[in-house]
């Protein structure tokens, strides 16, 4: 009986243990909220693509964004589809997220063609981080790839000086694919001076750019990890450079579609609406790989300077 006792105890405390620590890692630090899968644009190998046209109301986006911060969250990316298609609603959002919600860090990933200088002088003290979008500054490239219009570079440099005055993070992101993975960007990349350049391997997603019976089909523009590794080689001492390979993306983020749902890149389900179920609940019930979040340095500098408070409020979460 003696011994059935101390197993019994063992057990139930590491379930204990397993649990709170369960809880107490999963805490959704940053998300990357896609209200609106639409688009101006129509990029081959696409992985979130536009299979409705539906976005919360601003009321409810509000609700569950308060209830992300309220779970932990401290920084919020916004992405699409394309956020600049719905600028009054990305506008109110980014300046409730930092005047309200009190967030560390509000980013934005675009492709650009909608961004307009008066609408950042408008919210640019509530904006750490634009991302542009930028597979190749070839115009040619760009326009086989589905986002060009042969004047995807000149918009590039026009925000990217939009954003040094009021002191916005201009970041660049790259989806390294068969048509531009033999393109040398060092000499752009010196003058843009990102603070931060990902190179994204492409990647294939169920149901959304795998087949021919998706609205994308990512199979032509595939390359292997050796061909993604020879374009890295060839950038790799550039400041702002930042790998990005399948193994990193496929499960280190944390998506919020425009239901409000996690998504499961894993091939299950997405969850059910935060705003039915709750953070934790839909938290639980997707697979989000926080120690790939990680690894691919999740963590980082993600709060413009003069907005900084001296220190990472949590201890714990400290990069």
């Amino acid at each position: 009986m003696l011994l059935a006792w101390i197993v019994f105890t063992t057990v139930v405390a590491f379930l204990i243990r397993k649990t709170f620590f369960s809880t107490k890692k999963r805490r959704p630090v940053s998300v990357n909220y896609h209200f609106s899968r639409q688009c101006n644009k129509s990029c081959g190998f696409c992985f979130h693509t536009a299979l409705s046209s539906d976005k919360a109301s601003l009321n409810d986006a509000k609700k569950g964004l308060r209830l992300l911060k309220e779970a932990g969250m401290r920084k919020l990316n916004f992405a699409g589809g394309e956020p600049f298609l719905h600028p009054n609603f990305l506008g109110s959002l980014v300046d409730y997220c930092k005047e309200e919600l009190r967030l560390e860090s509000v980013s934005i990933v675009t492709n650009g063609s909608l961004v307009r200088e008066e609408w950042l002088k408008t919210h640019a003290r509530n904006i750490d981080i634009l991302a542009v979008s930028c597979d190749s500054f070839n115009e040619q490239t760009n326009i086989e790839i589905g986002r060009g219009a042969g004047d995807q570079v000149t918009i590039l440099y026009k925000i990217a000086d939009w954003c040094q005055n009021p002191g916005i993070m201009f970041k660049l992101n790259t989806v390294v694919c068969r048509l531009n993975m033999y393109e040398d960007m060092n000499e752009h990349i010196a003058r843009l001076q990102p603070f931060r350049w990902k190179r994204f391997q492409l990647l294939m997603v169920a149901d959304e750019n795998d087949s021919d019976k998706t609205l994308r089909d990512v199979r032509k523009f595939m390359i292997s990890d050796e061909e993604y590794e020879t374009f890295c080689q060839r950038h790799n001492h550039q400041s702002s450079f930042v790998a990005e390979p399948n193994n990193f993306m496929a499960k280190s983020y944390l998506i919020l579609d425009e239901y409000m749902r996690f998504l499961d890149r894993d091939g299950r389900q997405p969850s059910s609406p935060i705003l039915e179920v709750g953070v934790g609940n839909a938290l639980s019930s997707v697979y989000w790989d926080e120690e790939s979040f990680e690894e691919r340095g999740g963590y980082y500098e993600w709060t413009r300077e003069e907005t900084q408070t001296g220190g990472c409020a949590d201890e714990s979460m400290k990069w």
